[in-house]
């Protein structure tokens, strides 16, 4: 099932929670709408979910495919909703809480009780909950509690799943193991799916596309790979992922802040600033032609594919942070207190914080 919002705006007294919103959902896709506190991402899923009445000037319109539910009741909408903290019935055993929308159908639309004993045991079974149909919410981890949630959402066989920060109240390895999870789910039954986060891995992990944004608006909607590697504006870098800072005066193609240089023939002369990702920092014991960024080394974690540093120097207004191989960590035999030398793969430039970047690939 598509969904499209044409010019959906909502406004909190004088506070514009939402500017004019158009955005189109394909049938079977999962999205994620990934953004900063007071965003309005939530906003916007509740407005979806019916939840919330979007303004009625200018005058929007939500369409489930070919069905207008711009002034449908939520009850009527057919989606199922999952939220951040499971909403489950503690008096309730997992069987029941996932029956429950289905026993209170009206009677006419309510399956028989046979129909609806097969479809929960599927649906448990799917969820991987099946042992568990006995229990009571109170006997399960934070985890098993949310496929639960998730279950009861999908008995009614929603037109379209939502989820307000479903893994949010979970610790991360949780996390981690159900966003695995819900995707192969996802590809398994291939409904729509729209869900709310602030976490970038999250998003880019689970999503077919991610939906950026901040202050009300979609600062760019694109797969995770294009997000990453090509941003529409400096928020969207910033925002996805940790950023290096490296500000100085441009004279004569080469940029000076300090006791560091670094060759940028592209820019003219004037104060700049320029941005660099962890992994397009490579680290070495002698400065480069192109580069002399001297750095100590104050933190290492070597947790994971490869190995975070967090650099000093006094010419830095804030540490940065490498990200090195696990053979060039011992190959240079990195420790705290060493000193280093930064040399950039590649930097960026924004001319404001809307602007595209001018991206160049250091000598």
């Amino acid at each position: 099932m598509s969904i499209r919002l044409t010019n959906i705006a909502k406004t909190f007294g004088r506070t514009q929670a939402l500017e004019p919103i158009n955005l189109d959902i394909h049938d079977g896709e999962l999205v994620g709408l990934l953004g900063p506190s007071g965003s309005g991402k939530t906003t916007l899923l509740r407005i979806i979910a019916g939840l919330e009445q979007a303004d009625a000037k200018p005058a929007g319109r939500i369409q489930f495919g070919e069905r207008d539910v711009t002034q449908v009741h939520v009850r009527d909408r057919r989606i199922g909703f999952v939220f951040q903290h499971y909403a489950l019935f503690r008096h309730m055993t997992v069987f029941d809480n996932v029956a429950f929308g289905l026993t209170v159908m009206p009677r006419k639309e309510r399956p028989s009780s046979g129909e609806i004993r097969a479809r929960v045991h599927r649906l448990l079974e799917m969820v991987q909950l099946e042992d568990f149909a006995k229990r009571y919410p109170a006997q399960l981890s934070g985890g098993q509690q949310q496929r639960v949630s998730l279950a009861r959402a999908l008995a009614l066989r929603p037109d379209v799943l939502l989820l307000d920060e479903p893994f949010g109240a979970l610790d991360a390895k949780v996390r981690q193991e159900l966003r695995r999870w819900l995707r192969h789910l996802h590809d398994e039954l291939n409904f729509t799916s729209v869900f709310v986060t602030h976490d970038q891995e999250e998003a880019l992990e689970l999503s077919d596309r991610v939906v950026v944004m901040s202050n009300g608006r979609i600062e760019q909607i694109d797969t995770p790979e294009a997000l990453y590697r090509a941003p529409a504006n400096r928020f969207v870098f910033e925002f996805l992922g940790d950023v290096n800072r490296l500000e100085g005066d441009v004279r004569d193609g080469v940029l000076t802040c300090g006791d560091a240089r670094l060759a940028v023939s592209e820019l003219d002369d004037g104060r700049e600033e320029l941005l660099l990702r962890p992994h397009e920092l490579k680290l070495a014991d002698a400065p480069s032609d192109a580069a002399q960024l001297p750095v100590t080394v104050t933190s290492i974690s070597p947790i994971g594919a490869e190995v975070r540093v967090e650099l000093e120097a006094d010419w830095l207004p804030a540490p940065w942070l490498a990200t090195v191989r696990h053979a060039d960590f011992e190959r240079l035999a990195i420790s705290r207190g060493q000193r280093l030398y930064a040399i950039p793969r590649r930097w960026h430039r924004f001319d404001d914080a809307t602007a595209k970047p001018r991206q160049a690939t250091a000598a």
